[in-house]
Order: structure tokens, then C-alpha cells, then sequence
């Protein structure tokens, strides 16, 4: 909340001690009055006399309605995982048989399946799906599910399944007539590196689920009124490009969110409801005042910004006055307002705050940077981040160098399952794997090599790495999936993401120059974080975090 400076306060300032950060807030809203009045201090504090008079500042949409956008949705399905050599059970209730049964029927286009068959063979198991369409999604937005065996059922593991596409409904709703809101499919994945070990009856399919449709954003008036409802369409369309609103009903405006707000659509949810309906010079004037003024004082600095990002160009000289604050967080949100309205004036205390080591404020300078700045200074800026002591840091500057497809980091698809990720420009090696979101392993410090004479076995003996003192290559094998045989061995180079690659590309086919083990994601990331426990890569191991499903959707 802005504080309600009066004259006596100003006046005082010499006969009062004030350490340099609330000084340069006092000479920021200073020089806002000077340059044309504090604007509305409506709901401060105190009751000194305000340096300017109140003003109306007129109705904003989110005063004339309820702006409704995207929100996140529990969602559940039930779904069949194959491939579980064995693990699966027979066993289906009679309700979830029929519906997979039509279920089934409606995604075989071509030939004949024997649905009872495939149900109640060991290598299926009749899973529940759970998951949750995250808030301001778009089609084709992915997100993680959980699958469970279906209670009652006898199914021993999910290891190594496969989930076949599985649709997804509003949690509490599912039926037969109940729209779908996702899709889900691909690969389960189990996790074997944490320490309290694997539960094979819990398994997840990462990033295997895909929003069907864009939601739109939808404004609800209060009462029916054609000519609020036009007006508010003809404004919006007017600030945000035409065909942003359609009035589709007296009480009723659909918003179509613009392809820059696409990733930010809670922002411009935000921007709608501090957008004002009625538009003057005048008017536009003394809003831009009253949210720099706020925005440089303490308070709800977050309403400030996007209020005037609402405003547009206008504002950019006196949020410009800004970029001068002792305070970092207002530097960061003016310089944010003014890229996102255009202008590149706050490049540099965006870099500031990104390159600050001690600074609160890197993630968000680093997002703003990405999301609105000249793909080349982005891009500069997140390269030089690469090596930072903050891992955290590095992680959330190689999330923005692949939105920006930037050369410094070289990405290929493994056996269609998982990103195998290379960073050279890092000075720490790393290896990094993800456990919920897009399937990865990344390699900071790349290449990272496996030194000679050693042996790796995975925890059941299944996957074997062998390769004996002198030995110029590293041999790999793995137990036949459903034969009591051993694949290979397999020759590969000592480099980390050929023996990556080796192990889990699928197994060679005619018409493929090569082929590979056809090694899981799960059982990849196993040993690789045995390889590096025990030296035999000589790089620090990362893994992040579990899905967070279970906060979300009930068990």
C-alpha cells in the first residue's frame, strides 16, 4: 500500500534519519509528483493532506465482471498398461471390461483386436490414471500422470509397461458421456534411485499427457447489458490486437489470449481485470501517476506492474524514472513492465539483477529476459549463467537456452523416450536427471568420459558394463527381456552419451544402420547414478524432483 506522503513529511526529511533505499523511494515519488502529480492514493494509510487531489480513475473490466481463466483441473482415466512380461493380472471388474472394451474400439481403425484377450492376459494390467491439467494450460500442453493397478486386481509390477492412450476427465465425472480434457500415453516410468526404493506398483508417465483443447479466457458480467458488453469487446480488441474479444452474449465476453501472453496467461488474466474500459489522455495520465507512485512504494508492487502494463506505451518515460531505484525489486518490475510494452531501456537492470549472486530476484529477471528480450541478449546473458555456484540457477538458464534453441546446448531424442542434453560450456560436470516434467539427461561440462576397467552391474543383474584395463572400448550387454539370454556385448567409445545412447536405443531392425539394447529411462538414470557414486564417471549426480500429483489428485 503506498504511504500518504504530505508536505510536512518532505519537509521534515532533514530532522529524520532515512537509510539510502527508503531515501531513494522518497526521491523517486518525488520526482513522479514534480513531473505531474501523485495521482490517486486511494485506501493509504494515515490522514496527512495528499500532494495531489484524489482522482477517479474510472472502472476497470474487473469491476464490471468476473474475469474466469484456466485453472488447474484434477483429472482420472482409466487406462491398460502392456508390456509387463508376466507382472500384469488377469483379473478386470466388469464395469471397467465394458468400458475399455468400447474405449478400445473407438482407437483400432485397422484389423481386429481381441479386447477380452489383451485384458486378461498377464502382460496387461487394467491401471488407474491420475493427473492434473495444470492452471493456464494450452492444447497440446504436456503434463505428468500417476498410474495405479486397479484395486483388486493381481498385478505385481508396472516395470517396464507401456501405457496406451488412455483418456482423462474432470476428477469426480467420469462417465461415458463426460468430455474428455487430455489424452495420455507413452512409457512408465518407475523410480529406482530414491532411497526409499522402488514401489513397482507405482509407476508414472512423465510428461505423457497432452491438453485437447485452448481454454478460453471468459469475462461474466454482473447483469445483462449489450452496450457494457460491446464496449468492453471494443476496448479489449482495441489494447490487445482485433479479434482478442467476442461479446457472445449480453452478459458474456470470450477472450482469446495473444500468442506473447500464451505461456503467461495468468498475467493476462490479470492485465484484463486492471484494464479500464473508459480511455482518454487525460485519464490514461493520471493512472500512469498513481501506479508509478505505487509501484516505487511499498505495497502490492505486483497489481502496480501489471496495471500499467494494462495502460501500454504510454507510461514507459515515467516507469523509466524507476530503473533508478535503490530498490532492487522495483527496478526488476519496471525494467519487466517496459520490455514486455517494448522497450529495451531496462535491459541492463535485468542483467544486473540476473548476474547478482545474492540477488532474490535472478529467476524472475532471467524469465523476463527470455520471454520478451532480443533473442541474442537473452541468450548472452543465460550462456554466461552456465557455470554459476547456484545449480538451481543453471537449471532454470538451460530451461530458457532450449526455448531459445540456442547452439550452446546440443539436444537429440533417444530411442523416442527421453532428451539426451550437452552442455560443453560449464566448468562443474554434472549429470543431471529429471523425474517429472520432459524425460532427460542432462551433461553439464560435456563430454564426460567413463574411465577404463571397470565393471557396472545393474541392481538385478539385468544390464552389464564391462571394460578391462587397456581395453580401447567399453563392452555392453543385457539379459533378453524374455529369453534366459544375454544381448550383446555391444562395443561403444568411453564417452557417457554414446554409452547413453548404445544402451537405449531400440534393438537393431532392417533398414536401421544401428541398434541398440532398448534399456528403460528408469533403468538408465539407475545406472548412471551408480557410475557416478562410484567414480567410474567422475561428475557430481543430480536428480530432480518426484511429480507432485499426489498434492493434487485424491489417491
Amino acid at each position: 500500500m503506498a504511504p500518504n506522503w504530505s508536505l510536512g513529511v518532505f519537509g521534515g526529511i532533514g530532522h529524520m534519519s532515512v537509510d539510502r533505499k527508503t531515501a531513494g523511494v522518497m526521491v523517486i515519488l518525488l520526482a513522479v509528483c514534480l513531473s505531474g502529480g501523485c495521482g490517486e492514493r486511494g485506501g493509504a494509510r494515515g490522514s496527512t493532506k495528499a500532494l495531489a487531489p484524489r482522482v477517479d480513475l474510472g472502472r476497470t473490466i474487473g469491476s464490471l465482471g468476473k474475469v474466469t481463466g484456466p485453472v488447474a483441473m484434477p483429472v482420472e482415466g482409466l487406462g491398460l498398461v502392456g508390456g509387463l512380461r508376466g507382472t500384469g493380472s488377469a483379473e478386470c471388474p466388469p464395469a471397467v471390461r465394458a468400458y475399455l472394451a468400447r474405449y478400445i474400439a473407438t482407437q483400432v481403425t485397422e484389423g481386429k483386436v481381441d479386447v477380452d484377450e489383451l485384458i486378461t492376459s498377464l502382460d496387461t494390467a487394467v491401471v488407474f490414471v491420475q493427473g492434473t491439467v495444470p492452471a493456464g494450460s494450452w492444447q497440446n500442453q504436456t503434463f505428468d500422470v500417476r498410474v495405479t493397478p486397479v484395486p483388486g486386481t493381481q498385478t505385481t509390477s508396472l516395470e517396464g509397461g507401456w501405457l496406451y492412450t488412455a483418456e482423462l476427465k474432470l476428477r469426480g465425472a467420469f462417465g461415458a458421456t463426460t468430455r474428455a480434457l487430455a489424452n495420455a500415453q507413452g512409457p512408465v516410468f518407475t523410480d529406482k534411485i530414491s532411497a526409499t526404493g522402488a514401489d513397482p506398483k507405482l509407476g508414472y508417465v512423465l510428461a505423457g499427457a497432452k491438453v485437447l483443447d485452448e481454454h478460453m479466457v471468459v469475462i461474466m458480467l454482473g447483469g445483462s447489458d449489450y452496450m457494457v458488453a460491446s464496449n468492453i469487446r471494443n476496448r479489449l480488441n482495441e489494447r490487445y490486437g482485433h479479434g482478442t474479444a467476442r461479446a457472445i452474449s449480453s452478459s458474456q465476453i470470450e477472450v482469446r489470449v495473444p500468442a506473447k501472453y500464451r505461456p503467461r496467461k495468468e498475467r493476462f488474466v490479470s492485465m484484463l481485470e486492471a484494464t479500464y474500459l473508459e480511455h482518454t489522455p487525460g485519464l490514461a495520465e493520471a493512472r500512469i501517476r498513481t501506479f508509478v507512485g505505487k509501484l516505487a512504494a511499498p505495497g502490492d508492487r505486483y497489481a502496480s506492474e501489471v496495471a500499467l502494463e494494462a495502460i501500454g506505451n504510454a507510461g514507459l518515460s515515467k516507469l523509466g524514472i524507476l530503473l533508478n531505484s535503490s530498490d532492487e525489486e522495483v527496478r526488476l518490475r519496471a525494467a519487466r513492465c517496459m520490455l514486455n510494452l517494448g522497450s529495451d531501456r531496462g535491459l541492463q537492470s535485468l542483467r544486473e539483477v540476473a548476474m547478482d549472486a545474492r540477488s532474490a530476484h535472478r529467476v524472475a529477471a532471467l524469465e523476463a529476459l527470455t520471454a520478451s528480450a532480443n533473442r541474442s541478449d537473452a541468450a548472452a546473458v543465460c550462456r554466461r549463467l552456465l557455470s554459476d555456484n547456484d545449480f538451481n540457477i543453471r537449471l532454470v538458464v538451460l530451461e530458457q537456452l532450449r526455448r531459445l534453441d540456442d547452439v550452446s546446448v546440443t539436444q537429440r531424442l533417444v530411442a523416442g523416450s527421453f532428451y539426451l542434453d550437452q552442455i560443453a560450456q560449464a566448468d562443474r560436470k554434472v549429470v543431471f536427471v529429471s523425474r517429472s516434467g520432459q524425460p532427460r539427461i542432462v551433461l553439464f561440462g560435456a563430454p564426460l568420459y567413463c574411465r577404463d576397467n571397470v565393471f557396472v552391474q545393474s541392481a538385478d543383474g539385468n544390464i552389464v558394463m564391462d571394460s578391462r584395463a587397456g581395453q580401447k572400448y567399453v563392452s555392453l550387454m543385457r539379459r533378453h527381456p524374455t529369453r534366459p539370454v544375454m544381448i550383446g556385448p555391444l562395443k561403444c567409445s568411453f564417452r557417457l552419451s554414446d554409452i547413453i545412447q548404445v544402451l537405449c536405443e531400440e534393438p537393431l531392425r532392417q533398414g536401421k544402420p544401428r541398434g541398440g539394447l532398448g534399456v528403460s529411462y528408469s533403468d538408465m538414470i539407475a545406472l548412471v547414478k551408480q557410475m557416478c557414486d562410484k567414480g567410474v564417471v567422475r561428475a557430481e549426480f543430480r536428480a530432480g524432483p518426484m511429480p507432485k500429483i499426489g498434492l493434487n489428485v485424491k489417491k
